[in-house]
């Protein structure tokens, strides 16, 4: 049986979303794990690629989660409409497995979502899964919890998607650039495109096509410069609060149409909206704010007015964590979850619609050949926690799956964080406080 310690050892992290070191979550104790197979960002399908073409590992690393936190159930939580992966991964499942089919709404990825989804458990505000008995994993992580006892995280599957020639789910070594992700599509089919990292809905605009695919890393979407979610994901906060200030009119429908809202917890957005018409510092405004989830539902799809709740929510929340400010004993309403959740999802359909991707190939079939590339740069830091400390020299000749970067050690133990591994064979070019480069 595979050891929380090689889990840490061979760099296991959330493969998506802020990196969790997966050895931390798999140190507590748990009822049930579930698999986030819902993958709800359009256009992204590595998730789906990976059960269809990783099905035994898969399922051997949901098989060592539930033994390390002592979990007699084991869901696979997958949107129904994929009846071809859930066909696929269905005969694979062992004892105490089974899938959830999932609605076809956004966001079923949000782990407080898909834990009510398929369990019928609410995750209290401010909780983690665990406050409910439950680890949430995705498919990449549980792919490679199943593989850490021989083979160290290396490689990245990642979906390139939108104006590309051949939109595709490609696997690359750790620390490949974004352009050469882009080119191995095909490259990019129009004349000025923006490049969206992560998701149409929770990424983010990179202009720096050299920068490196980390461990994070779900995908790449290219879009013309004029697309809507290009020139939304590029509102600075000045613009932000001059609109929101001189248009939004209480119509509260991105407080009716909040996920985290229907789950009963106290995120209000139009209570937030409603504070840039006064100081910022109304914290009884917006503490509630602390609880987003960021899935920008409330800025792309809800407001009548185009206006940016999602962005004025994580501004007050950046605040009030850096202020130290908690919430403590919120109200919380779990009734709440039963009576709206199911009347009020947002069709994946509508948004796609509502985004302005209608008009893409939602696909991305996986090109299951490792990508051969020159050189990588691994940053030091590709998780929640303390960045990794260099254990190799600039010239030093390194192999693939040899340690490069391991977690310091604080107070006579490993700070949170995993360690980082050669993705190449090669030579150690540089290295500094943020990355090593090899070639």
């Amino acid at each position: 049986m595979i050891t929380v310690e090689q889990i840490a050892v061979s760099g296991v992290v959330g493969a998506g979303g802020a990196g969790f070191p997966t050895h931390v979550k798999l140190s507590g104790k748990a009822d049930t794990v579930v698999i986030n197979a819902a993958e709800c960002e359009p256009l992204l399908h590595k998730d789906k690629e990976l059960i269809l073409h990783r099905t035994e590992i898969l399922v051997e690393g949901l098989a060592q989660a539930m033994q390390l936190v002592g979990a007699a159930r084991g869901v696979v939580g997958i949107k129904k409409k994929y009846a071809h992966v859930i066909e696929v991964l269905s005969p694979k499942l062992g004892a105490g497995m089974s899938i959830v089919p999932l609605d076809d709404a956004y966001p079923a990825g949000d782990e407080f979502i898909l834990v009510y989804e398929s369990l019928g458990r609410v995750i209290p505000p401010g909780g983690i899964p665990l406050s409910v008995g439950v680890v949430v994993m995705n498919v990449e992580t549980a792919c490679n919890v199943a593989t850490a006892a021989t083979n160290p995280v290396t490689e990245k599957f990642i979906s390139v998607a939108g104006s590309v020639a051949h939109p595709s789910t490609l696997r690359v070594p750790l620390g490949t650039s974004l352009k050469e992700c882009i080119d191995a599509t095909g490259g990019v089919t129009i004349a000025d495109p923006a490049f969206v990292v992560g998701g149409a809905m929770m990424g983010y605009i990179e202009n720096d096509l050299s920068k490196p695919v980390i461990k994070t890393t779900g995908g790449i979407i290219v879009l013309p410069q004029d697309h809507f979610i290009v020139q939304r994901k590029q509102w600075d906060w000045r613009k932000t609060v001059r609109v929101g200030r001189a248009a939004c009119d209480q119509c509260s429908f991105c407080t009716e149409l909040c996920p985290r809202n229907l789950l009963g917890h106290p995120i209000e957005p139009h209570r937030a909206m409603r504070s840039l018409g006064f100081n910022i510092s109304m914290r009884s405004d917006v503490r509630g704010t602390i609880f987003c989830c960021e899935c920008n539902l409330c800025s792309y799809v809800s407001c009548p007015e185009g206006l940016d709740p999602k962005n004025v929510c994580s501004e007050n929340k950046r605040r009030l964590l850096n202020d130290k400010q908690r919430w403590e004993n919120p109200p919380f309403r779990q009734e709440r979850a039963a009576q709206q959740m199911m009347n009020r999802k947002t069709p994946t359909t509508r948004l796609i619609q509502k985004i302005g991707l209608a008009g893409y190939p939602n696909k991305a079939p996986l090109e299951d050949r490792l990508l051969e590339v020159q050189s990588v740069i691994l940053p030091l830091r590709q998780h929640i926690g303390a960045a990794c400390i260099p254990v190799v020299s600039s010239g030093e000749a390194v192999h693939i799956g040899q340690p490069i970067a391991k977690r310091p050690i604080i107070d006579g133990k490993p700070a949170l964080g995993a360690d980082i591994h050669a993705s190449i064979t090669g030579v150690v070019t540089e290295v500094n406080q943020e990355y090593i480069i090899i070639s």
